[in-house]
């Protein structure tokens, strides 16, 4: 699956910059609109170490307004949370009506780093993908539009990433021992993502894998999917979305 993915695609800087500030624009029109008609937003950021999920996240928050939408970065769960239910700590992030949530990883590590790391056993991650498939049919039938989006790079993508930022002193304190063992085990990692994307794809929460080597056509591409499914969020529920501006090159009108 993730085999056939085109890695290679590039979106040049000069058509970037406009495409970037037309769809932080749209966004945060998009988010006024779906405030209004209180419409829910989640977006679950999911990907490889050092893909660009923070970047990603950073360029779509730059122009949303602050009070409506809740980011969530997703931790390995802390020791009152494992007497709950394993979903209770992402119910309580969960934004409300009219407002957008932002999860960078989210649910879906009981299906990914646990069952790599054998936290998780292959028929626990069974019922997860029912639980998580439930969940999220459960939040779409209730004023919420779900966007999941999977950031994808090579292996040899990744270390030449991981080697980077290792070698710059203001950066190397990012790279941690983990990071380097989990790249070590990408194979395995591609097993349990290829799995996870086809137990868990619905019509009412779809994946988008980001072709994520060029950073400019990664983000242009999350923030075009965001805006795409918030658009059809609101026809869905009869409410017309405000009209996307068309990119302007700079020192244009």
């Amino acid at each position: 699956m993730l085999e056939a993915v085109n890695l290679g695609l590039k979106l040049p800087k000069a058509e970037y910059k406009p495409r970037v500030r037309a769809l932080q624009q749209h966004l945060h029109e998009l988010q006024r609109a779906c405030r209004e008609a209180q419409v829910g937003t989640l977006v679950v950021f999911e990907g490889w170490d050092t893909a660009g999920k923070g970047s990603s996240i950073r360029k779509l928050t730059e122009r949303l307004e602050p009070r409506a939408f809740r980011l969530h970065a997703t931790r390995g769960p802390r020791t009152h949370e494992l007497h709950m239910p394993w979903m209770w700590r992402f119910w309580v992030h969960l934004p409300s009506w009219g407002k957008i949530g932002i999860f960078d990883r989210s649910w879906y590590g009981r299906v990914l780093v646990e069952r790599v790391e054998g936290i998780t056993t292959p028929e626990q991650c069974e019922r997860a993908y029912a639980t998580i498939r439930g969940f999220e049919r459960m939040l779409a039938d209730d004023r919420f539009e779900i966007v999941k989006l999977f950031l994808h790079i090579s292996k040899e993508e990744q270390r030449q990433r991981l080697e980077q930022t290792e070698a710059d002193p203001l950066t190397a304190w990012m790279v941690e021992k983990e990071d380097w063992e989990h790249h070590e085990q990408y194979d395995d990692y591609r097993t349990a993502i290829e799995l996870t994307l086809e137990r868990t794809e619905t019509e009412w929460a779809p994946w988008t894998v980001v072709e994520a080597t060029d950073r400019h056509w990664s983000r242009v591409k999350v923030l075009s999917t965001i805006a795409r499914q918030m658009e059809e969020g609101l026809r869905r529920r009869g409410v017309e979305p405000p009209a996307a501006p068309k990119p302007k090159k700079k020192g244009k009108k």
